[in-house]
């Protein structure tokens, strides 16, 4: 069985909070004349306080377009991939020449070669390392990351296996673009990486005395819901496609699906004794939370993420993963479900056993 041996999350050094990144955002187009107050308003409703960017706020006036945002896109990832990776293998214990596997995946730029390949011979990965570059996951990528190594540690037992996410959000903004998805983009992204360093249940390092075990997980897509999430991609680059009706589908479906998987191992959900939520925004989380008949408590860290970080995309339930680890690691033994939803529009639930 697969386990977890250590979790890793960076951030840029630029720190705002979130008025600066409204104002900035308010000079650079983001409201059509007389919608300031719907700016001001989705700002200070998004549950989000401070933001880290890959560039200096005042920077972004200066992106001359897609070529120049994803130019900048791939020197951050490369410099905040590979802290992620070095930490998450320093704190397992491991180099990077044990690693045989590695999962990157990124929504918000592009790269060929890809970033884990850029950042091979920086790590001092071995050149037989497994590669697999992931596009288009969006927030799921982080809960789907983990799911694939378990697939592949599965067949693979004695392997190390690492998942990289770099999320850049900030880098997609469409200036002058005054749509409510937009709007609402610009209200709730942030920027960050974190790095997953797994192995398989006979390598040393998978011991029980180590990280939470993976004991199952479950991919879900809902049929007739492409344009709920994800990205129009044109000369501008990647322009937000978000339906308001998403929370109302997560209302309606996920606590279904999420009793079902549980029952399949004999659980229910007052067993699991920690939530590593996505936090997707205020309006999905209290959705989350409804579907699911949580108390307000177990979805604390999300929110606290939200709120110090914003939403990062697919390295966010990474970083809550860390944070549950380190902060409020459950009971030996106890289930956990680590869950994310993303364009598709998907879910993926991963179970686990602290």
């Amino acid at each position: 069985m697969m386990r977890i041996a250590a979790v890793h999350g960076v951030l840029p050094r630029h720190q705002y909070e979130q008025h600066e990144i409204t104002e900035a955002l308010a000079a650079m187009g983001l409201a059509r004349r007389g919608e300031r107050g719907v700016l001001d308003r989705l700002h200070a409703t998004s549950a989000v306080r401070t933001r880290r960017l890959a560039m200096p706020l005042e920077w972004y006036t200066g992106l001359s377009g897609f070529g120049s945002a994803n130019d900048r896109f791939i020197d951050v990832a490369l410099e905040l991939g590979e802290q992620a990776v070095n930490g998450a293998l320093a704190e397992a214990g491991l180099g990077a020449r044990d690693v045989d596997l590695v999962i990157s995946t990124s929504v918000t730029g592009i790269a060929a070669p890809s970033i884990e390949a850029r950042l091979a011979g920086r790590l001092g990965l071995r050149p037989d390392v497994k590669r697999v570059p992931v596009f288009g996951l969006g927030c799921v990528g982080g809960a789907a990351g983990i799911a694939r190594l378990h697939d592949y540690l599965a067949g693979h037992p004695g392997d190390v296996a690492v998942l990289l996410s770099v999320e850049l959000c900030s880098l997609t903004l469409q200036r002058g673009d005054a749509s409510a998805a937009n709007m609402v983009a610009g209200s709730l992204f942030g920027d960050g990486a974190a790095a997953v360093v797994a192995v398989g249940g006979s390598h040393p390092s998978g011991s029980p005395d180590g990280g939470p075990a993976v004991v199952a997980t479950r991919s879900h897509l809902y049929p007739d819901t492409e344009r709920l999430l994800g990205w129009d991609i044109g000369d501008r680059g990647f322009r937000i496609v978000l339906g308001s009706d998403l929370p109302d589908l997560v209302r309606r479906h996920l606590g279904d699906e999420v009793r079902a998987f549980l029952a399949d191992h004999d659980l229910k959900t007052q067993d699991v004794t920690a939530w590593v939520c996505h936090p997707g925004g205020p309006k999905v989380l209290e959705a989350v939370r409804d579907s699911l008949g949580l108390p307000a408590r177990a979805l604390e860290l999300t929110w606290r993420s939200l709120a110090e970080v914003g939403n990062l995309s697919s390295a966010s339930v990474l970083h809550i993963l860390r944070d549950t680890l380190a902060l409020r690691r459950p009971l030996a033994g106890t289930p956990g479900l680590l869950l994310a939803m993303g364009p598709g529009f998907c879910s993926e639930l991963v179970l686990l056993r602290w």
